[in-house]
C-alpha cells in the first residue's frame, strides 16, 4: 500500500505529485486497468498474443 506523508508547509499540488509517482513506482495502475472489467478468456489470449508479438519483435531489433 502506497502512502505518502505531507510535510510542513507542502502544498497539496507536490504532495499529490509524490502520491502519483509513487503509485506509477508500485505498478499499480496497470493491474487496476487489468482488473477494471471482466476479461473473457478469448480477450485473454488476444492480449497475450500481441505481447509476445511485441515482446518478440522488441528482442529481435537488438
Amino acid at each position: 500500500m502506497t502512502q505518502v506523508i505531507p510535510g510542513e508547509n507542502e502544498r497539496i499540488e507536490s504532495t499529490l505529485r509524490r502520491f502519483k509517482r509513487e503509485v506509477s513506482k508500485a505498478g499499480i495502475f496497470p493491474d487496476m486497468k487489468k482488473h477494471r472489467h471482466f476479461e473473457t478468456p478469448i480477450e485473454k489470449r488476444k492480449r497475450k498474443a500481441i505481447a509476445r508479438h511485441k515482446q518478440r519483435r522488441k528482442s529481435s531489433r537488438y
